[in-house]
């Protein structure tokens, strides 16, 4: 990048804890419009600063500001960690410890359907039992 896109790039940088962006914003992630192609502000930071990021990886804000291009606040990580970590619905049933009925989700309980999703085995039972009481004569 040149020094003249580099300057470019800081003067859209709101400096306090959070270096928040304060260019164009793309669902929340600054972006930086540069060599004919549009960039992500934090990745952009990041390679400014600390260098490339390695191949898989992707960066996690760690402050969960997604308008922040601070590298002290940004970690490489797997896909999974990043999205484990979040606020989306993955992460939220992730971080669920019983079903919705208030059995727990562990040990002899969990089973792992074949979609990979977590499934409470009393439920799955109750479901089957009242299915056959309604169904088989």
């Amino acid at each position: 990048m040149s020094e003249r896109d580099a300057s470019r790039f800081w003067s859209k940088v709101e400096f306090s804890d959070c270096w928040n962006w304060i260019g164009r914003l793309d669902n929340g992630y600054g972006r930086f419009w540069v060599g004919g192609g549009s960039l992500l502000a934090h990745r952009v930071s990041w390679n400014l600063l600390v260098g490339e990021i390695p191949e898989p990886l992707q960066l996690d804000h760690l402050c969960r500001n997604r308008g922040c291009v601070n590298p002290d606040h940004l970690q490489p990580v797997d896909i999974a960690t990043n999205v484990l970590r979040g606020a989306g619905i993955t992460a939220a049933n992730a971080r669920k410890t019983r079903c919705k009925r208030g059995h727990p989700l562990r040990g002899k309980n969990l089973a792992i359907n074949t979609r990979g999703q977590r499934v409470c085995r009393a439920c799955a039972l109750d479901r089957l039992h009242s299915w056959r009481r309604r169904n088989v004569a």
